[in-house]
């Protein structure tokens, strides 16, 4: 896990240079737990870590630049 996690955040930190690598790294997992939760919920079956790394992949391609806008808005 940590390996995707990482490669995920670094993926994260270029497209957004507004996150900390810490911050980066709190997305990553947020997006990675939300989808597989999410997927869990709705009855589908698990498809393995390469299919989360490819939607959370996808998730931060279109929204990563934005994603401290978010953050502003939503302290939590």
């Amino acid at each position: 896990m940590e390996t995707y996690y990482e490669r995920l955040a670094s993926l994260l930190l270029e497209k957004n240079n507004s996150l900390s690598p810490e911050k980066a790294r709190t997305w990553v997992e947020l997006l990675w737990e939300d989808f597989e939760t999410t997927r869990a919920k709705a009855g589908r079956d698990y498809q393995g870590k390469e299919v989360t790394e490819r939607i959370v992949r996808q998730m931060i391609d279109a929204y990563g630049d934005k994603l401290h806008h978010f953050a502003a808005l939503n302290p939590k």
